[in-house]
């Protein structure tokens, strides 16, 4: 089947799935997250064999793909036409479906970040055309049969294998109504700009380079856990991993010496072992951006506390450097085992300190003081504010960014509405 023919069928779907009520789409995703929970072992292996993630972790995102898709299975439907309080007879707000929705989606949650767009869109009553990483064409192929295995009629989420170079045609395409694209600051960006000129929505979910704020007066053993494995779960191949470590200078003694402990836990192994808490990255190439920022911040004043070893062409033994303010590392996103820590004198410096980068995803502070977090969560720039725990998206809370870390939200009721057109309706 071509691209045309696949749109096609898209569109067509479009017409009559936008028809079907709420209550039954959310039938078939009650199907759809039982088969996740069947299969997630089956499910994991395709992640795990297509990209190195510990078969552990792998599973674990099948899993929450399944509780994501409960939650909206039992979501309230607030797209229901809404009336206003006028002087006329009728005045009600209606959320109309736009149509067919471009996914353009990454390899490092597969199955996670293609069903965080689609499920949201597709029960707002848009049909999904996706365009995969090409190191997971195998997992948006089986994605879209395990929409058809629940029972959603053919077209309305389809997998297309092409290539980058394919992506401004698609958008392009009059059929197309709006994209939704996880990835890069430069991809979200060329996105954005095909979707602006073409007058079609784009939602943007992009990098980031969060900060994991450690003050005096935190749980030291609970912060070096949870930060090491925001850090280097997934082989630090996540946006909002917890990428910048800044402490509080007094503690520093203190803390650094049970944060490296954890640490030094996170040894690569096999990824289909199920103890395995680290494997390789996803491709050798990546392995080379990630050894080249290092020599890069090396170069610029950066110490090592611990080396960055390469060990084979995909694997590291992690590493983690201290960094000072305009190190040119601090303007990139780090993706992959090394972690960045900095020192701060007090929480006004922290603060400056998290906000001094061009990211603003989700940052995480660490401290007991009610006053203390409620400057953290007034002050910081970023689309998510995590207290006492690392970063993580829930599929009742909105996820997005600030700054250039993208726009608009995944996740929660407010998806929803991501890609509806707002029609308002008035007259006597």
């Amino acid at each position: 089947m071509n691209l045309q023919t696949k749109l096609n069928a898209a569109q067509n779907s479009f017409e009559s799935w936008r028809k079907t009520s709420f209550s039954e789409k959310q039938i078939l995703l009650t199907k759809l997250a039982a088969i996740l929970d069947d299969h997630s072992e089956t499910l994991g292996t395709i992640i795990t064999k297509e990209m190195n993630k510990p078969i552990a972790q792998s599973i674990a995102e099948i899993q929450k793909c399944a509780l994501m898709c409960r939650y909206y299975a039992a979501a309230e439907n607030v797209l229901q036409p809404e009336k206003v309080k006028t002087e006329f007879r009728i005045s009600e707000i209606h959320y109309i479906p736009k149509g067919v929705i471009l996914g353009v989606m990454p390899w490092n949650f597969p199955f996670w970040q293609v069903l965080r767009f689609a499920v949201p869109a597709i029960l707002a009553g848009n049909t999904v055309v996706l365009k995969h990483a090409s190191i997971c064409f195998g997992s948006g192929n089986r994605i879209e049969q395990l929409f058809l295995e629940a029972g959603f009629p053919k077209g309305v989420f389809q997998n297309l294998e092409i290539g980058h170079a394919e992506v401004q045609k698609i958008l392009e395409n009059p059929i197309v109504r709006g994209v939704s694209l996880t990835g890069s600051e430069k991809a979200g960006a060329e996105v954005a700009a095909t979707a602006g000129k073409n007058i079609k929505k784009s939602l943007l979910e992009l990098g980031g380079s969060d900060a994991f704020i450690v003050l005096d007066d935190a749980d030291f053993r609970n912060a070096a856990e949870s930060g090491t494995k925001a850090r280097l779960q997934n082989c630090g191949q996540a946006c909002n991993a917890g990428k910048r470590f800044i402490i509080q200078k007094s503690v520093e003694q203190e803390f650094l010496p049970i944060f490296i402990e954890e640490y030094k836990k996170y040894v690569p192994g096999n990824p289909l072992d199920k103890e395995t808490l680290i494997a390789g990255m996803a491709r050798p190439d990546l392995a080379d951006d990630l050894e080249k920022q290092y020599q890069m911040a090396l170069k610029a004043g950066a110490e090592i506390i611990l080396p960055l070893e390469r060990i084979s062409p995909n694997e590291f033994i992690p590493g983690l450097i201290k960094v000072k303010e305009g190190n040119p590392i601090l303007e990139e996103e780090v993706f992959g085992p090394l972690g960045m820590v900095m020192l701060a004198k007090d929480d006004h410096e922290a603060l400056k300190l998290a906000n001094d980068v061009k990211f603003g995803l989700s940052n995480s502070v660490w401290t007991t003081d009610e006053k203390r977090q409620q400057y953290f969560i007034e002050n910081l720039e970023s689309g998510t504010v995590s207290i006492n725990k690392s970063s993580s998206s829930d599929p009742r809370l909105p996820f997005g960014g600030a700054k250039s870390s993208g726009y608009g939200v995944e996740l929660s009721l407010l998806a929803l509405k991501e890609f509806v057109t707002v029609k308002t309706i008035v007259g006597n």
